[in-house]
């Protein structure tokens, strides 16, 4: 293929004299090793090769230094910054503006910006006014337009940006005098230095060839021009009459300035090529509806190249963004045997770097108890499940999470964490300023640790680890200071997010892989370009910046424009040559924003005209199962027949006896298919660490703290009666019985000195206001006595129900609250911290699973009637079934008995559950009959809202 850097090495070639002397000048490395290959493919005999550089190591070259790091330097702007500011403030928090400072000093060396001119006090106008030679008149009307509207300002944000703005000349003079004291540089000023001494610069002893540039910034034309001009320098550009001679394509901005200089001008082709135009590839665009779409599509136009006729090198895929590499890597065709990747794989994408992030960040969230170091149980949760814990020991952290889970810890203490092992040991220490850096260095030894050393996994940690040291140490020798936890993760998060781990292979041969800027000056047959979305082609970066948009432009410094069009070249330019173009764009939003082709694509389709340019877009649709979820039924076998028996007294040899609650009675009144994964399949709903204080664990501090109340009272009294002075006296152990039913419910009972915070304090005191609320109630009515209590005993009953065996006697259980004796009446009471109602319309409505107002709580209390017959045989009382709904308490009108509904606004209070009991079995047994039926089989309600907090309903696609 006869590309740009292959036409450049043949035109050099066939010069007389040869190479000897030749210093080629390229964008990038890439570039310069494509060149040295077509070089290599074109010689046929030994020559001198010439010297390959890129541009920046050209200026080093002269200079004779290079940059030093850039934390060192922000370091050394901050001790300026601190004598010129008079003001404390920690390094840490000054090196956010100092990295925007020090990119702003950089951009105004490389474009030759007066600083002193620039940063001038605002206020003092006068001083600028005097000489703006310098600037055109757009210029000028640009720096009166920021004034202008700099002036509209209120007179708070004007003083604080002008005691800011003041500062930055000095510190622009302070700071290069420091670092040429210590014999340190950055980027732009080194650039800065080479042009202000090109008069005394000596002649260089080669000819300089520049070789495909695009845009200059004013130090590197300086340079050039004067090579040029001076010393006989060339430039080769590799450009097209397509965008250069249309003033509307961004991509040829620069160009059309360069081709009007008096010393670039003559340096340009007398024919400016039209290789777009003449070559009229076909462009294809798709749009998919998902980014790792992509992939998929970008294997089948591999897949329909011929291998055998063609060259993999003459094929790219440009990737936009890094993370859709590994997706079209593991999808590439078995036709494609090598692959080129130059684009390096972010370290920041990795497992070893999130699991260091996440150590770091577990540091956020500790605490000290009586000198113990305690951690947050969610960063904790997230690193047990990590495969560096769990794989190591696997055991231990399963149990971990267990019991995490189980006892609904918020805090776990550091000494329980370290049992795991060594590696345990090292993560869940509290760092320090002074351990922090070693901490994590040994961290990465000891993942290192027996990895093979040709593993991806080994890559990575390398990788981590030299940086880590190169941080470490200048922390150690240049900077000095104390590192916070919270100053090292935001250095971690920046020094790692720009760092690439490097693909080893053939740089020169395969199919290539590669980012955007990569490709300049390189030419390929097929070019398949991925994420031509608005915001990724081109990107969408914003410019930090202390100068203001008005002034950068006028000063002649880089805005967002110049980007732009630096973009529309890279993309231009792969035109060139190819002979296939496939554009793919993503439909899927971002960020909260719409996903928009790429202004390229636009452009293409409309100033375009040539039949091998699609202008429809082919959208590539992702086959989607669009039909719903069939309904689920299961049937009853033998194996479920047989399970249910264990509900009976037929039994199994060598089974335990279950019992039929009343909850499980409603569970199957709402929805047969929850019935049969809660009590057939036994599925449990995965519990979580609830910081919350949520309804469920509210009623079980409500049914403890009640428990703990009564039953320890009444055990210290050794009688069970309670009379109105009792009541005055339970009063006194509230608060006793509320915390220790919190610290029964959270597992703190063997915590010396644990006190409540948070929600756990406001818990306790709704707690006790709800228990007084019971107390008073319970006044009301002395004296009464306790026959039983919630953890006293589970009343068991059987009764008998028609089967497919025959009559069986099917066993029922459940515990009943509270049970006691006023006057001539036994309450069954059953505590309700929800909003439950007292009211149902019959017996059978109870039953009724398609009533959406089924009473589940009555029903509920009526089965405890049942069961407190089958306890007390000889009772004769009537049974008063009855509802502490704890939300209405504190009504005067409060009243716990059942209503059953007779009329429009009339109710007759439940005060004997024998009045009904006749018809309460008789429903019962239908119920359970149903459940023993063979042919009966456990499917789905048909009411969805019952699905709504279903923990089933992703099951049932409900």
């Amino acid at each position: 293929m006869n590309g740009f850097l292959k036409q450049t090495a043949r035109t050099l070639l066939q010069r007389e004299g040869g190479l000897k002397g030749v210093k080629v000048i390229l964008p990038n490395r890439r570039a310069g090793l494509f060149f040295k290959k077509y070089l290599g493919q074109l010689i046929a005999k030994p020559i001198w090769m010439p010297q390959v550089v890129t541009i920046e190591d050209l200026f080093y070259e002269i200079a004779r230094k290079r940059p030093a790091d850039k934390l060192r330097l922000i370091y050394e702007m901050y001790q300026v910054y601190s004598s010129l500011s008079q003001v404390e403030e920690s390094f840490d928090r000054f090196y956010f503006w100092g990295e925007m400072i020090l990119k702003d000093f950089n951009d105004l060396d490389q474009f030759l910006v007066n600083p002193e001119k620039l940063f001038t006090n605002l206020k003092e106008q006068k001083v600028l006014e005097s000489d703006w030679s310098f600037l055109n008149p757009e210029q000028v009307a640009l720096i009166k337009a920021f004034w202008a509207s700099f002036e509209e300002r209120d007179q708070y944000h004007q003083e604080k940006f002008l005691k800011f703005w003041d500062l930055l000349f000095p510190l622009y003079l302070q700071f290069n005098a420091r670092l040429e004291s210590r014999g340190l540089a950055y980027g732009g000023g080194i650039y800065r230095e080479v042009t202000q001494g090109l008069s005394d610069m000596d002649a260089p002893g080669a000819h300089h060839v520049f070789v495909g540039f695009n845009a200059f910034t004013t130090t590197e034309e300086k340079l050039i021009k004067h090579l040029i001009s001076q010393h006989g320098a060339e430039i080769f550009w590799d450009i097209d009459s397509y965008y250069l001679s249309d003033p509307a394509q961004e991509a040829g901005l620069f160009f059309r300035d360069y081709q009007k200089d008096p010393v670039f001008g003559p340096t340009f082709p007398e024919s400016i090529p039209r290789q777009i135009e003449e070559k009229r590839a076909p462009v294809k665009t798709y749009t998919v509806p998902l980014k790792i779409n992509q992939a998929n599509v970008v294997a089948g136009l591999l897949e329909q190249v011929v291998a055998d006729k063609e060259n993999w090198e003459e094929t790219v895929v440009i990737l936009p963004e890094e993370q859709l590499l590994f997706p079209i890597l593991n999808l590439l065709p078995d036709k494609v045997n090598r692959v080129n990747v130059t684009m390096g794989y972010p370290v920041k994408q990795t497992p070893v770097y999130t699991f260091l992030e996440a150590v770091l960040e577990l540091q956020r969230y500790t605490k000290s108890e009586n000198g113990e170091v305690m951690f947050y149980h969610k960063p904790v949760r997230e690193l047990l499940h990590t495969v560096y814990l769990r794989e190591i020991n696997p055991d231990f952290v399963a149990q971990l999470i267990e019991e995490l889970t189980r006892t609904n810890t918020i805090y776990l203490p550091a000494k329980k964490l370290v049992r795991g092992g060594a590696l345990f040991s090292l993560v869940f220490q509290k760092l320090t300023s002074s351990n922090l850096l070693e901490v994590v260095l040994d961290l990465i030894r000891k993942l290192a640790a027996g990895l093979d050393e040709q593993s991806m996994e080994q890559s990575y940690l390398l990788q981590c680890f030299k940086q880590m040291n190169r941080l470490k140490d200048i922390f150690e020798q240049d900077i000095r200071e104390e590192v916070s936890v919270e100053f090292f993760i935001r250095i971690f998060r920046q020094v790692f997010g720009e760092i690439k781990l490097p693909f080893q292979g053939e740089p020169l041969e395969g199919l290539q892989l590669m980012g955007v800027l990569e490709s300049r000056n390189l030419d390929f047959k097929r070019v398949i370009v991925c994420n031509m979305n608005e915001g990724s082609f081109p990107p969408s970066n914003s410019m930090n910046s202390m100068v203001p948009f008005n002034l950068r432009r006028a000063f002649g410094m880089p805005v967002q424009e110049q980007n732009d069009a630096i973009y529309a070249y890279t993309f231009y330019r792969l035109l060139h040559q190819a002979e296939e173009v496939h554009l793919l764009y993503t439909t899927a939003g971002s960020n909260g924003q719409v996903g928009e082709k790429s202004r390229y694509i636009h452009q293409l389709q409309i100033e375009m005209a040539h039949e091998g340019l699609v202008k429809e877009d082919e959208v590539i649709h992702v086959p989607v199962n669009l039909t719903s979820a069939g309904p689920i039924t299961i049937p009853k076998d033998a194996r479920i027949m047989d399970f249910l028996n264990r509900y009976t007294d037929r039994i199994s040899e060598g089974q335990q006896p279950i019992t039929f609650s009343p909850s499980a009675i409603n569970i199957w009144l709402d929805c047969r298919l929850k019935f049969y994964l809660t009590y057939i399949a036994g599925l449990e709903v995965p519990e979580e660490v609830q910081e919350e204080v949520d309804p469920a664990i509210f009623g079980n501090l409500v049914h403890l703290s009640l428990e703990n109340l009564y039953g320890g009272y009444l055990q210290t009294k050794h009688n069970r009666r309670v009379e109105a002075t009792d009541i005055d006296r339970l009063k006194d152990y509230i608060y006793p019985a509320v915390e220790k039913a919190i610290f029964t419910q959270y597992f703190l009972e063997n915590k010396e000195g644990y006190k409540l915070t948070g929600q756990l304090t406001i818990a306790r005191d709704v707690l006790q206001k709800y228990l007084l609320g019971v107390l008073e109630k319970d006044e009301a009515v002395v004296p009464f006595e306790i026959i039983s209590l919630e953890a006293a005993r589970k009343y068991k009953a059987q009764l008998p129900v028609k089967t497919s065996d025959g009559i069986s006697m099917v066993s029922l259980g459940g515990i009943i609250d509270r049970v006691d004796n006023i006057g001539d009446s036994i309450r069954l009471i059953d505590y309700k911290s929800g909003a439950d109602k007292k009211e149902f319309k019959s017996v059978e409505s109870l039953f009724d699973r398609n009533d959406k107002s089924r009473n589940k709580a009555a029903m509920q209390t009526f089965f405890y009637g049942l069961l407190y017959e089958a306890n007390f045989p000889a009772n004769r009382l009537p049974l008063k079934p009855a509802l502490f709904n704890l939300r209405e308490i504190f009504k005067e009108d409060f009243n716990p008995y059942l209503q059953e509904v007779i009329g429009r606004g009339e109710r007759k209070e439940v005060n004997d559950y024998g009045a009904y009991r006749e018809e309460y079995v008789a429903r019962l047994k239908l119920s359970l009959e149903e459940i023993f039926d063979p042919n009966q089989v456990f499917d789905q309600t048909e009411d969805h809202q019952k699905c709504q907090f279903c923990p089933f309903s992703a099951i049932c696609c409900r």
